[in-house]
């Protein structure tokens, strides 16, 4: 049976906004496992964008499982539909080929929070399943716990973009600041660590000085 999985996610930008982020969300140094992506069709069909991406991604994969899938990269086909009538991006993404060993179906759906126009929620919804005799278990189970963090680093490099794309806006700023800080405190215990070293070697030449003073004494 399938494994299922559902999160979400909010983004303090409006649906506008995540919406023009959407299509730049590549580069950013949260994908370096994404090697490169590709429009392949676009078009508008009774006021909807419809569009199909192919992205390759990295497969690295544990060495129990190099038996089945050995190759170093795997293909993405990328739908996407977006509404600006009901204002929501519903995309569908799934891998192509190597199904029989582990295939992921995912659906993302973003629409504005309700109550906070300025926020959008993204619901992600994935299914991940194997038709390997005998590993189908383990492999569906590798394949959720790879794709739980495959979305901490997907929320992460969307945000910087976002962050990015949008620099005045009070998320980017407070993103900032936090960074400022962070290296600002990383700077402070760098500066504190340097200090306890010169002074732990002044009192360790202090200590061998008294005691040569003593012995000669």
């Amino acid at each position: 049976m399938a494994k299922y999985y559902e999160n979400s996610t909010v983004f303090n930008y409006s649906w506008e906004q995540v919406t023009q982020g959407f299509w730049n969300r590549y580069p950013n140094p949260f994908s370096s496992h994404v090697l490169s992506e590709d429009t392949v069709s676009r078009e508008i069909r009774n006021g909807k964008l419809h569009s199909k991406r192919l992205l390759t991604k990295t497969n690295r994969v544990p060495k129990w499982g190099e038996r089945f899938f050995k190759a170093k990269s795997v293909n993405i086909v990328e739908e996407s539909v977006v509404d600006p009538k009901e204002r929501t991006l519903v995309t569908y993404t799934r891998n192509i080929g190597f199904n029989k060993i582990m295939s992921v179906v995912e659906q993302v759906v973003y629409k504005s929070l309700p109550d906070h126009p300025g926020k959008t929620i993204a619901i992600r919804s994935a299914w991940i399943d194997s038709s390997v005799y005998g590993f189908g278990t383990a492999i569906r189970a590798f394949g959720l716990d790879r794709f739980k963090k495959n979305c901490a680093k997907t929320v992460d490099g969307f945000n910087f973009v976002l962050h990015h794309m949008f620099p005045n806006h009070p998320a980017a700023l407070a993103a900032a600041a936090t960074s400022a800080k962070d290296h600002h405190g990383s700077k402070a215990q760098k500066l504190r660590e340097a200090a306890k070293h010169a002074s732990d070697q002044m009192k360790a030449k202090a200590e061998h000085l008294v005691q040569n003073l003593s012995v000669k004494g």
